[in-house]
């Protein structure tokens, strides 16, 4: 009993990237919640975090029917993980806390898993889109709310909405920059460099990421090749070791013939 308990803890997986991801956005939703509700901010600001929000749950819809979608069970999958529907619904605070539960839930596989880190290095490419999706959110919520916390309080600013907060936050990060929206103050400047250094650093991993998509079916295709080798001098191993059985187990019979045949020869003289 104690070596089977052994050997299913050994044996657990540990949270997937994209668990990893959820279980960080899903924690930045509950703080945004947490600060549309009980924070003093001003209208535009609490807009800004609301369209933060709505995306948030956008991408959790997304992984719930990408999982549904995936799930050998529908009825399993849905049992399991409805609370993960209603928390990704949008426009309702309530329900918003919700996500805590998803919180938890990671938060126990990670406690059965022996080890994080390598889950992780194994499925690099999901680590990879994992921390891209969930930089570019944090990236864009931050710039876009403190360049609206800053510049709003300036006269001369030309960013004073949440829809103009978030756009310009969006044409940084990308290094398009078209000069429509820009900050007028040394903070809001400071806050611009760093998108653009995020913005480039971003769309460099992008840029890598997309280049190991087109590296890895020929590694793919060659790890590949190697397992069917394997597999066929696996096969060829076991034939011979069977046919080697079966000639011993032949000539052991033929033995006994020969030896019943010369009882018989010496039972007539």
């Amino acid at each position: 009993m104690l070596g089977s308990k052994a050997w299913s803890l050994k044996n657990v997986d540990g949270p997937s990237p994209f668990e990893l991801a959820m279980m960080v956005l899903s924690l930045v939703s509950v703080v945004i919640v947490l600060t549309i509700t009980f924070g003093r901010l001003d209208a535009e600001t609490n807009k800004v975090l609301l369209y933060i929000d709505s995306a948030i749950c956008m991408v959790f819809m997304s992984n719930f029917f990408v999982g549904l979608f995936k799930a050998r069970s529908k009825t399993y999958y849905l049992q399991h993980h409805w609370i993960d529907f209603i928390a990704s619904i949008p426009a309702i605070e309530p329900l918003r806390f919700a996500r805590i539960f998803q919180i938890l839930r990671v938060i126990r596989l990670i406690r059965m898993s022996r080890s994080l880190l390598i889950p992780l290095l194994r499925q690099r490419k999901q680590t990879t889109l994992a921390s891209l999706l969930v930089a570019m959110i944090l990236i864009l919520a931050a710039a876009s709310v403190l360049i609206l916390l800053v510049e709003s309080a300036e006269p001369n600013a030309n960013i004073q909405t949440a829809e103009q907060a978030i756009w310009w936050a969006l044409v940084t990060i990308s290094t398009v920059g078209y000069g429509d929206f820009y900050p007028v103050t040394t903070v809001g400047h400071i806050i611009g460099g760093l998108v653009i250094i995020s913005g480039v650093s971003f769309f460099g991993v992008i840029s890598g990421y997309m280049a190991s998509v087109f590296v890895a079916p020929d590694e793919q295709e060659r790890n590949e090749a190697q397992e069917a080798q394997e597999a066929h001098k696996a096969e060829i191993n076991t034939k011979l070791e069977l046919a080697l059985e079966r000639m011993e187990q032949n000539q052991q019979q033929m033995l006994k013939e020969i030896t019943t045949l010369r009882n018989q020869l010496n039972q007539r003289k």
